[in-house]
């Protein structure tokens, strides 16, 4: 199935691996439209695809936002969440503030959930859908079950919606490590070292990049008969 000439709108598009994607698909002959809670890194990104692109600021934790942005969108083909929430707080459950705790579901889960309640009447019938989840899912480590609760979800949801929404297929992408603008933060050198360290039993055991990554999400945009899959770009961790 091609992608040239489909409208692709794009949660998380601005950076990252959102942005790969874009790239991508235009690459593809694609027309997308990036969305991200950042106006100026919606702007930027918009500058940095070809003049058919186009952008909106997105607020995924605001039901209102989502609703309104799908309306100002109108019909498209395939719908693409990469949108991660950074903030939400990791550690052991007796210490664990609950409330905060619920902000781990707030915008790969729940917000993903709006966006396809509000995109899906827009989305061609022969179209897709594409979550994201993250290796967390499957290798839990100290501090983590929630975040582990809440990537374990999104596969179960993207499952469960392939049934309820077909025709429209409905996958998820399941990333290991990436190298994307988070882990800017950190200092090179620093960065290099563990890396390394989170690799070494890969069998491909380096970082793997976001137009690596990206490529999953267009293979599933283009595969007519897959639905209600989680794919794996990870090296090679979950088989080690």
């Amino acid at each position: 199935m091609s992608l040239n000439s489909k409208r692709i709108v794009i949660i998380g598009g601005s950076s990252g691996i959102g942005f790969a994607i874009a790239e991508k698909a235009e690459s593809e002959g694609a027309n997308v439209v990036v969305a991200s809670s950042n106006p100026a890194k919606v702007e930027a990104a918009v500058k940095s695809l070809s003049g058919r692109a186009t952008g909106f600021t997105i607020d995924v934790t605001s039901e209102a936002s989502v609703e309104s942005v799908f309306s100002k969108i109108g019909r498209f083909d395939h719908l693409v969440t990469t949108a991660g929430d950074w903030k939400a707080k990791r550690g052991p459950v007796p210490d664990m503030d609950l409330d905060a705790a619920k902000w781990n579901f707030a915008v790969r889960f729940w917000g993903a959930l709006a966006a396809v309640k509000h995109a899906h009447k827009f989305i061609d019938p022969n179209g897709s859908i594409t979550l994201t989840d993250g290796m967390v899912a499957h290798r839990p480590s100290k501090g983590s079950a929630v975040a582990t609760a809440m990537a374990g979800a999104v596969e179960h949801l993207t499952r469960g919606l392939a049934v309820d929404l077909a025709p429209v297929r409905v996958n998820c992408v399941c990333p290991g490590l990436i190298r994307t603008g988070v882990w800017e933060s950190i200092p090179e050198d620093r960065r290099a070292e563990q890396f390394e360290r989170m690799t070494k039993r890969q069998p491909l055991s380096r970082v793997g990049e976001p137009s690596e990554a990206a490529e999953a999400y267009l293979y599933l945009m283009r595969g007519g008969y897959t639905t209600g899959q989680v794919l794996h770009v990870d090296g090679g961790l979950s088989v080690v």
